[in-house]
């Protein structure tokens, strides 16, 4: 008689969950029944890279939360305690900062190879959106977390930043008031920032996650050639060009996660300040309005628009250069979800492309690359000089895209996947 298989038990109780749960409908629907186009390369690492971090993230964020205490007495020495005390508490505090930082890095190598390949034209503009949207949402719990350490930059940076608001004409005080719910950056302040940051954002930020990932697995995923596998079918309806996204996929993406923790683990076990870029020298000093430091900048992944924020020094229509630099750094944050109604070219990917879209493409990273440089560094003529054209340049990419799109000439792409 045969013994009865030691799987048999799991196959009954997967069973059991599908009668009451669509489990295996839904791993098929996006793993293992989904098909992906077979010709992904280096550049297709960084989505699912985003979503380990965004995990990380969460995990990491929690554990800390169990010993911080957000109020202007608590802040900086409960973060103390964390490095000092608590056990592997050190490890979960930077491994949350060099997060934040590696989250960052991710996203933006994710939305440059939206750029390069088109990833936003039809029928992706709403899944384009939705990634603008995720952005935002990272942008906002940055900052509101960048202030929970209350060290020195951490409260200097969110003083300045939020005195922007008050460069609004008319409501500006009575707007930076109800930001701040003080009169200054004050215990009120870092209250309303941490419930933002630790409930009401994170709860944004995975919905937002959640729907991009059911878009992209609806229209289906874009290509280095930008060429729509859905248009050439075999008789069972599975895109020709296509592979199932598991196990091959998987595979893939295990394979970069391995590689990237790699290389977060080094970081973080050997340099988790990152020469002051990932955490800066003030910001191991608590909290102090009478002691201004030397230099007050926001962590390198707000540099460039804050570069564009101090590159813009004249005033208009009788208001004053403050509020004009909030309205430029506001645009060239929003800039990017028009994208899919500005490029007029008959192809999607940069391959087929012709000279000038290559070479604004490559104009628009210098020009991000030099900003962020510039926003980490005293400001003078020069510098301010240099800022100001490197952000003509970054909207001319997206401005002049209706017209160099147009009248470029392009390659033929191919009618299958090369």
């Amino acid at each position: 008689m045969a013994e009865p298989s030691p799987a048999r038990p799991l196959v009954r109780l997967l069973a059991w969950v599908d009668e009451r749960f669509p489990l295996s409908e839904t791993f098929e629907y996006h793993a293992s029944k989904y098909h992906a186009p077979k010709n992904f390369n280096f550049w297709y690492y960084f989505g699912v890279l985003a979503l380990v971090i965004l995990v990380m993230q969460l995990l990491t964020g929690l554990w800390l939360t169990m010993s911080y205490v957000p109020s202007g007495e608590g802040a900086f020495a409960s973060v103390e305690y964390i490095m000092r005390d608590v056990e592997y508490g050190d490890i979960i505090r930077l491994a949350h900062s060099t997060g934040a930082s590696a989250f960052f890095a991710v996203i933006y190598l994710h939305m440059f190879r939206a750029l390069a390949y088109g990833s936003y034209r039809k029928p992706r503009e709403l899944l384009w959106l939705i990634g603008m949207a995720i952005f935002l949402v990272m942008m906002a719990e940055g900052f509101f977390g960048y202030l929970l350490p209350w060290g020195n930059m951490s409260y200097w940076a969110g003083q300045v930043i939020v005195s922007l608001v008050g460069a609004v004409p008319f409501v500006g005080e009575e707007l930076m008031t109800w930001v701040r719910g003080d009169f200054g950056i004050s215990d009120i302040t870092l209250n309303r920032f941490f419930a933002l940051h630790v409930v009401a954002l994170p709860i944004a930020l995975i919905g937002l996650v959640f729907v991009h990932i059911v878009a992209l697995h609806h229209v289906g995923s874009n290509n280095p050639d930008g060429v729509e596998i859905k248009a050439n079918k075999d008789d069972n309806g599975i895109p020709l060009d296509s592979i199932p996204f598991h196990p091959y996929y998987t595979v893939h993406d295990f394979q970069a996660t391995v590689a990237f923790l790699i290389v977060f683990c080094a970081i973080l076990f050997f340099v988790p300040e990152m020469f002051g870029y990932f955490l800066e020298k003030p910001n191991f000093e608590q909290a102090d309005p009478l002691k201004t430091p030397d230099l007050i900048v926001p962590v390198w992944y707000y540099t460039p628009f804050y570069s564009m924020l101090r590159a813009t020094t004249f005033p208009l229509f009788g208001v004053a250069a403050k509020f004009w630099g909030l309205v430029v750094m506001g645009a060239a944050v929003m800039m990017p979800a028009v994208l899919p109604w500005l490029d007029r070219s008959p192809v999607k990917s940069i391959r087929y492309k012709g000279l000038i879209s290559k070479f604004m493409l490559a104009l628009l990273v210098v020009s991000f690359f030099i900003l962020g440089y510039l926003g980490t560094i005293h400001a003078t003529p020069l510098t301010t000089g240099i800022a100001q054209i490197g952000t003509l340049i970054y909207f001319a990419y997206f401005i002049l895209m209706p017209w160099y799109t147009r009248i470029e000439k392009t390659k033929t792409p191919p009618e299958r996947l090369t």
